[in-house]
């Protein structure tokens, strides 16, 4: 069961190829990791499942969700993994099932990442993907040049050579 595991780890490929306005970050979503793996999931002879409990902790809400890797070739080899989203007392404009909602899709997502080694470490921003060397963008007509000012206010001794800078 490891070596499919590891073969899936390898071959899964989930972008951040969803935008986050409110946060300004990009992100990968539950649904995209399970879209991006049935065809290996398939190609592997293996299946996925999902399951979701709702625990309480101390006075807060917990999902778990775990997710189960079999191996449908021999289905008493499996492989899980697990992850918790604790759900929001309230959130504006969710009703409590979608507050669980949310909760399950963040725990699932978490649970999926860390039974296929999704690495958060390499964010879209944290890399360059470029093949070839593009030129850098030019600073626009309006972009302060701190070098020509600290050399001007460097020439400035009296208040008549201020003024005239100024100007």
């Amino acid at each position: 069961m490891e070596d499919k595991l590891t073969k899936i780890q390898n071959e899964l490929k989930v972008p951040k190829s969803k935008w986050n306005d409110f946060s300004k970050f990009n992100y990968r979503s539950c649904e995209d990791i399970l879209e991006a793996v049935k065809p290996l999931l398939d190609k592997y002879k293996c299946s996925l499942v999902l399951t979701d409990y709702v625990e309480m902790v101390g006075e807060r809400i917990y999902v778990k969700a775990v997710a189960i890797l079999t191996d449908t070739e021999n289905p008493g080899l499996q492989i899980n993994s697990q992850a918790y989203a604790r759900e929001a007392e309230t959130k504006k404009g969710m009703d409590d099932s979608q507050i669980t909602g949310c909760a399950s899709s963040y725990a699932r997502k978490y649970a999926l990442a860390g039974l296929f080694l999704l690495d958060d470490g390499n964010d879209a921003d944290g890399q360059d993907n470029r093949k070839d060397e593009k030129p850098r963008k030019q600073p626009s007509k309006f972009a302060i040049d701190f070098e020509s000012i600290k050399e001007h206010c460097e020439m400035i001794d009296d208040i008549e050579s201020l003024t005239e800078y100024y100007n």
